[in-house]
C-alpha cells in the first residue's frame, strides 16, 4: 500500500470512529475526564439553562417582579396569535413587529421561530414516495458517509456552549443532535459545507427547536435572501466584508468621534465586531438580550446586524473613549459586555429601534448590494465528489484569485483607517488570505487563537499556514473510492429504510451498518 493510499485510509478510519461516537451517545465508551468537565453537585442555572459558577440571586428586585408579570401577560395574547398566524400576519403586521420588539415569552420562543422562519412548511414538503425518508435523513446518512467536515464539527462541538446544561457533558443527547444537523448540511449545501460559526448558530437553534427543525432553520438563515448568511462563510467572506465597510461608513457619519479614537488604538473593526456578525451577537452580549435581537433579526432580517453593532457602540461610546489603550477596549468587547452590558434589555430596544430608523433615513441601514455571489449557486442537495486535496486536508499550492483580493481589501482597510498592519497583526493579511485554503494536518502544531481564546468560536487563525472555517478544511475524514451519484446513492440505501412500530425510521441502525460496510 502507497503512502498516499495509507492516508486515505486512514482519513477513512477517523471519520468511521468520530461518527460510531456520536452514535453512541454517552453509552458504552470512555470519555476522557478533559472532555466532560464537572461542574459540581449542585448546579446554578440561570432560566435559559446556562450554568453559573457564583450563586444566582433568587429574589427578584421590582423591575424583574414587573417585567416577569408583564411576560406572563403577553403569553396570552402571543398564544391567540399564533393559532391565526397567517392571517395575523397578513393583516397586522404593524402590531406583530411592536410585539416582537417588547419581547417574545420565552415559552413561546420555539413556536414563533418556526413561524417566523417558515419551518413547518419546509418540512411538510411533497413526497412522490411517503415511504421515503425526508430530505434531512438523506443527508445525514451521505454525512456520516462522505462529509468532509466531521473532524472540525467535532472539534467545535467540544468547546460550543460547555457552560449550558443541554452540551455540557460529551456525546449527550444535544451534542449528538447538533452533529446531525452541521453533518447533513455539509451535505445539503456542499457550495458551503461547514465553517466555524455555524455550530454557535445551530446550538441556539436547538436549546429551543428539534433537530431536524433546526437543520431547515439553519438553511434559511444561510440561504433565504433575508438573511443570506451564505455569504458570510463561503470563500472570500463577501458578505463580513460588505457589512465591515458598511460599519465604517456608520461610525465615520454618526461617531466620528469614536472612529477616530479607535483608529488611533489600531482598533480596527474586524478584531471586535466579527462575532457580532458571524453568531449574531453570540457571547458577546448577555444571553438574554441576544435573544431578543435574535426575535427581532428573524422578523427584520439582516438590516438587524448593522443597527444592533451601531447601537452597541452608541450606547457605550463614553466609557470606550476611556480607555487607554487597546488591550483595555478588546476586553470591553469581548468579556465585560457580556456580563454586564450596562442598560436593561427593554432599553437597548428601544435604542436599537431608533438606530433602525436612523440609519434606514440615510439609507445605510444596509451595506451596497452584493454581486450575487452571496447565494449558493449549486442546487441545494447536489453532491459534489470532494476532491483529494479536501479529502486529505492538503494545502492549496497557489493563492486564488479571491484570497487575493481579500488580501487586498484587509490592506486597503488597513491604509484607509491609518492603521499598522505590524501592530493589529504581522500576519493579518497573509492569514485572511488563507481563510478559505486548505492545510497540512500538521499545521495544527501551534494552533493559537486570534486576539482572544473566544474567538475560537468564531475563527481560528494558526502560526502557519491555515483556512476559512478554523482549520474545517483539515477536518478531512470522509473518503470513498466509490464515486456514486446522489440518485444512485438514493436507490441503493435508502430502500433498505423501514419504520419500527413507532412509525420512525431506523436510521441509527441503517448509518452503522453503512459505516461497518466501509470499513
Amino acid at each position: 500500500m502507497s503512502e498516499f493510499q495509507e492516508q486515505l485510509l486512514h482519513a477513512d478510519e477517523e471519520r468511521i470512529k468520530i461518527c460510531r461516537k456520536y452514535l453512541s451517545g454517552r453509552n458504552n465508551q470512555i470519555i476522557d475526564q478533559w472532555e466532560d468537565p464537572d461542574f459540581g453537585l449542585y448546579y446554578k442555572i440561570d432560566r435559559y439553562g446556562f450554568i453559573h459558577t457564583d450563586k444566582l440571586s433568587r429574589d427578584f428586585d421590582e423591575q424583574e417582579r414587573k417585567e416577569k408579570e408583564v411576560e406572563i401577560q403577553r403569553a396570552q395574547k402571543w398564544l391567540k396569535m399564533v393559532k391565526n398566524w397567517n392571517k395575523f400576519k397578513e393583516t397586522n403586521r404593524e402590531k406583530l413587529q411592536r410585539r416582537i420588539y417588547k419581547g417574545v415569552p420565552d415559552k413561546l420562543r420555539r413556536s414563533i421561530w418556526l413561524k417566523l422562519l417558515n419551518i413547518e412548511n419546509q418540512m411538510s414538503q411533497p413526497s412522490d414516495n411517503k415511504n421515503e425518508p425526508s430530505i434531512y435523513n438523506k443527508m445525514l446518512l451521505l454525512g456520516f458517509k462522505y462529509s468532509t467536515e466531521v473532524r472540525q464539527i467535532d472539534n467545535d462541538i467540544n468547546r460550543c456552549f460547555r457552560d449550558h446544561e443541554y452540551f455540557r457533558e460529551r456525546y449527550s443527547t444535544k451534542q449528538q443532535q447538533l452533529f446531525n444537523v452541521l453533518v447533513a448540511y455539509s451535505m445539503y449545501n456542499m457550495e458551503l459545507g461547514y465553517c466555524q460559526g455555524m455550530s454557535t448558530i445551530t446550538a441556539v437553534l436547538l436549546i429551543y427547536l428539534d433537530e431536524e427543525e433546526a437543520f431547515w432553520a439553519l438553511n434559511t438563515l444561510m440561504i433565504d435572501k433575508k438573511f443570506a448568511m451564505h455569504g458570510l462563510y463561503i470563500v472570500g467572506f463577501p458578505k463580513l466584508m460588505r457589512y465591515l465597510a458598511n460599519h465604517d461608513k456608520i461610525l465615520t457619519k454618526f461617531l466620528p468621534k469614536l472612529k477616530k479614537f479607535l483608529d488611533k488604538h489600531n482598533m480596527d473593526s474586524v478584531l471586535y465586531s466579527l462575532k457580532w456578525f458571524f453568531v449574531i451577537f453570540v457571547e458577546r452580549i448577555p444571553f438574554s438580550l441576544c435573544l431578543r435581537i435574535w426575535d427581532i433579526f428573524f422578523l427584520e432580517g439582516e438590516r438587524v446586524l448593522p443597527a444592533m453593532a451601531y447601537t452597541i457602540l452608541k450606547l457605550h461610546s463614553t466609557k470606550l473613549l476611556k480607555f487607554k489603550d487597546m488591550d483595555a477596549i478588546t476586553d470591553y468587547f469581548q468579556y465585560k459586555l457580556h456580563k454586564n452590558f450596562g442598560y436593561t434589555d427593554n432599553f437597548v430596544i428601544k435604542t436599537l429601534e431608533i438606530s433602525l430608523n436612523e440609519l434606514r433615513t440615510r439609507k445605510m441601514d444596509l451595506p451596497p448590494p452584493s454581486d450575487n455571489i452571496e447565494l449558493p449557486k449549486c442546487e441545494l442537495g447536489t453532491f459534489i465528489e470532494p476532491t483529494i486535496e479536501k479529502k486529505l486536508g492538503l494545502r492549496s499550492s497557489c493563492f486564488s484569485d479571491t484570497e487575493k483580493n481579500v488580501t487586498d481589501l484587509v490592506i486597503a482597510r488597513s491604509e484607509e483607517n491609518g492603521n499598522s498592519l505590524d501592530v493589529i497583526d504581522e500576519n493579518l493579511a497573509d492569514e485572511m488570505s488563507n481563510l478559505n485554503t486548505v492545510t497540512n494536518i500538521s499545521d495544527y502544531e501551534g494552533e493559537l487563537s486570534y486576539m482572544d481564546d473566544d474567538l475560537d468560536d468564531e475563527i481560528t487563525y494558526t502560526n502557519s499556514h491555515q483556512n476559512r472555517k478554523s482549520l474545517t478544511c483539515t477536518s478531512i475524514t470522509s473518503i470513498s473510492e466509490d464515486r456514486r451519484s446522489i440518485s444512485t446513492l438514493n436507490q441503493q440505501n435508502f430502500e433498505e429504510i423501514v419504520k419500527d412500530d413507532d412509525g420512525e425510521y431506523r436510521f441509527k441502525e441503517l448509518i452503522s451498518n453503512s459505516i461497518d460496510c466501509n470499513t
